[in-house]
């Protein structure tokens, strides 16, 4: 004969068999990129794709950009599923950056000079006086981006963003504002995983978006106009 289920014995049973939600696969930890797996990226890691040879300068694990002219240094290999940390700081108030992830070979061949890539998933490094910039310059309110960690595919490549987003847009908000200022570090945690791409901003899970597409192709940085700094970049590569 069945065992009777009392309410709270049926309550406790449901919540131990329910499906795991994304967000219980979340670290529960600072992700500092040292351990098992995880590798540091120095210079002999990227290759200068349309950037002057004096743009990116390397010291062990760190790298000066003086952000012109506009381009990218890309990875010397592909990847798919892995796990990357960096730690970066503006230098100049309303400084323009990003970290691209799974850019394809076709987003990035005979691209010149003051160009950006033709595809890939941008990892928004911009800081907080780019806004002030921005609504002297046009007048308007810049609603259509944020400071703290926009997530959003670029040219060619696609993304569903989760929310909150960009009105309109496939750009996915960040759901805490946690980005620090100008001359100040800060902590970059990205996931990546079968065209699933996630974003932590100094510790706290804010940006993202899945149905990405390509999901595989190489990491790059970003020179847009302004000095940059980035240091400890770290990857694991995941099956």
């Amino acid at each position: 004969m069945p065992t009777r289920l009392t309410p709270l014995t049926l309550a406790l049973t449901l919540a131990i068999f329910a499906p795991l939600k994304a967000a219980d696969h979340a670290p529960k930890a600072f992700i500092d990129g040292t351990g098992a797996g995880w590798k540091t990226l120095g210079e002999a890691d990227f290759v200068n794709v349309n950037c002057d040879p004096k743009t990116w300068t390397w010291k062990g694990d760190a790298v000066h950009c003086t952000g012109l002219p506009v381009g990218v240094t890309r990875s010397r290999k592909p990847y798919a599923n892995f796990e990357l940390v960096a730690r970066w700081r503006h230098l100049k108030s309303g400084g323009n950056s990003g970290i691209f992830v799974w850019a394809a070979d076709a987003s990035l061949e005979g691209l010149k000079p003051g160009t950006l890539p033709r595809g890939g998933i941008e990892v928004q490094v911009l800081d907080h006086g780019y806004a002030e910039a921005y609504e002297k310059e046009t007048g308007k309110k810049g609603d259509w981006f944020t400071t703290h960690g926009d997530v959003f595919p670029v040219g060619t490549s696609k993304m569903t963003p989760f929310a909150p987003s960009a009105p309109g847009g496939s750009r996915s908000f960040p759901s805490k504002h946690l980005s620090k200022g100008v001359n100040e570090w800060n902590h970059y945690y990205v996931r990546c995983i079968n065209g699933e791409v996630r974003l932590w901003v100094n510790g706290e899970e804010v940006s993202g978006g899945t149905g990405c597409q390509p999901s595989k192709g190489y990491l790059c940085l970003e020179s847009e106009g302004s000095p940059v700094d980035f240091e400890a970049i770290r990857i694991r590569e995941l099956p």
